[in-house]
């Protein structure tokens, strides 16, 4: 499979599931993080804001894996 095909097929799933997650992530913060004191939200909101990240890590190395010559 060719780096570019590779690609589109990772920023397709990559969107999809920042989609999903982006669903995930205010439904938490609505749901307990209103509640909690402001430091506890600050770091809630933080975390949440980066951790979408970690399960793209191997996607995206893979998106950039050169093509065998």
């Amino acid at each position: 499979m060719g780096i570019r095909t590779r690609k589109l097929i990772g920023t397709v799933i990559m969107l999809v599931f920042i989609a999903f997650y982006a669903l995930f992530a205010m439904a938490v913060a609505e749901g307990r993080i209103t509640e909690a004191p402001k430091l506890v939200q600050t770091l809630a909101y933080i975390v949440l804001g980066l951790i979408w990240i970690v399960p793209l890590l191997p996607l995206i190395r893979w998106m950039g894996k050169p093509d065998k010559v």
